[in-house]
């Protein structure tokens, strides 16, 4: 089973194939998926991540940008690597 980090969440993403699945018999499907956006960056993202880019403009790095700062945020640590305080829910 090969994995990669997402850009934005840094979580690692099964990606299916690949000799490791042909010896396991894993018939899992793929978490994510490498995008080229249309300022010619391209990025791998998990699929929770894929449907926070915006529906209404093409994506471009900025918006993974934006969405890596919310994550850091949203978790407790500033886009400057800070920690930051975090209610608890």
């Amino acid at each position: 089973m090969a994995t990669e980090a997402c850009a934005v969440c840094d979580t690692d993403v099964r990606i299916a194939g690949g000799i490791g699945d042909l010896w396991s018999f894993a018939f899992e499907s793929t978490q994510g998926l490498t995008l080229e956006l249309v300022d010619g960056s391209e990025f791998f993202l998990c699929f929770d991540c894929l449907e926070r880019l915006p529906d209404d403009t093409e994506p471009t790095a900025a918006d993974v940008e934006r969405l890596q700062a919310a994550t850091e945020t949203d978790a407790g640590t500033a886009a400057d690597g800070t920690e930051t305080d975090v209610p608890s829910k």
